[in-house]
């Protein structure tokens, strides 16, 4: 049986799988083991598999058809210190998030890390140079990456951006 935590998570990325299929109407699912097949020590294992099988393995999110450059990292936890975020010091729970969602990107994905916090809300994280529209967002300097994540309310990042998404995925 999954520890509570486990659980937790994988209901989450169930359910980002659920939203991104009603809106897209394409299949989405939650990768089987969460994207831990083709990460970290695993990246290997990216030379002997096809395309279709990495996009099974890279992520938290299996896309849907049209997607092939979508690598989504799923994140829900009790709580985030967002006041941190405007400290000149990095986060170092934000970059182990981000450096997770980087380690199985190929050239060229639309890396998009979302988040959940209880009480608090939902939000993702995307690379700044995609010029999403957002009323209010944080940006956030990754060491990790050398580059700015905008960091911005889930749903609204969705209303505004969604042909954007599909795009940079295509």
């Amino acid at each position: 049986m999954p520890s509570p935590q486990k659980a937790k998570g994988s209901a989450w990325e169930r359910d980002v799988a659920k939203f991104l299929s009603g809106l897209y109407g394409e299949s989405f699912i939650r990768a089987p083991g969460s994207g831990a097949y083709v990460g970290g020590s695993n990246k290997a294992r990216k030379e002997i598999l096809h395309e279709g099988q990495v996009r099974a393995f890279k992520g938290d999110i299996v896309p849907g058809q049209s997607f092939p450059k979508f690598n989504a990292e799923c994140k829900f936890y009790k709580q985030f210190s967002f006041h941190r975020l405007l400290q000149p010091e990095p986060l170092p729970q934000l970059e182990e998030w981000i450096s997770q969602l980087m380690d199985v990107a190929d050239p060229g994905d639309f890396n998009i890390l979302i988040m959940k916090f209880n009480q608090i809300g939902k939000f993702i994280a995307i690379e700044s140079k995609h010029k999403s529209k957002s009323k209010n967002y944080i940006d956030y300097w990754s060491n990790t990456t050398g580059s700015n994540w905008r960091i911005s309310n889930f749903e609204e990042f969705f209303t505004r951006n969604s042909d954007l998404v599909k795009t940079l995925c295509a």
